[in-house]
């Protein structure tokens, strides 16, 4: 959170990921805790390039905490990515958003919608009520207690969260306010 914090204040300018291939585009974007960031460079550079410069634009306070962060990691490669603040997520003022009646209709047939096109049924407001159940729960945790792989459960969480219905805690979910007048006005389950 704190590089996110320092991209959004402009202090950070880069990253560096350990991969076997480059995961980002520039140009691209990714939601933070910050915010949307955008990518503005990408390059392969070598380890023993690194300078304290590197580290200090990366938020870290030396070359050696910068070399040690980046050890391990899914790859054999290592890439600078430049970074920059692109705008705020507008999910943050939407979870905050209490609904008026026409958009929870909205949010019905939208929730309903993405329920019809699954194959294996339900599962909008199962996970919906999952949540507001067990608040902070780890999701590999919520996921077993659905009997689903942890992955694709995430994934769900994810197009709810987009919906600004729910939103990420250090270990687990919980119900943003939006999420939770769904629910309630959406009626038992």
């Amino acid at each position: 959170m704190a590089v996110a914090q320092g991209i959004r204040d402009g202090s950070v300018t880069a990253v560096f990921r350990r991969w076997d291939a480059p995961r980002v585009k520039i140009g691209g974007t990714q939601r933070t805790g910050a915010g949307v960031i955008r990518f503005t460079s990408l390059i392969r550079v070598d380890d023993a390039s690194l300078t304290e410069e590197d580290a200090h634009g990366a938020g870290m306070a030396s070359l050696a905490a910068l070399r040690k962060a980046n050890q391990r990691g899914r790859g054999a490669a290592l890439y600078r990515i430049g970074v920059t603040f692109d705008r705020p997520d507008e999910r943050v003022t939407l979870r905050a958003a209490l609904p008026d009646p026409a958009e929870l209709a909205e949010l019905a047939a939208t929730l309903d919608r993405m329920d019809r096109g699954r194959r294996t049924g339900l599962w909008t407001r199962t996970i919906l009520r999952l949540i507001e159940a067990n608040p902070a729960v780890r999701a590999p945790d919520l996921a077993a207690s659905l009997g689903r792989e942890t992955r694709p459960f995430k994934l769900d969480v994810r197009k709810l969260k987009e919906l600004g219905l729910t939103h990420s805690l250090d270990i687990g979910y919980e119900l943003s306010p939006r999420g939770q007048a769904f629910l309630d006005a959406d009626g038992p389950s």
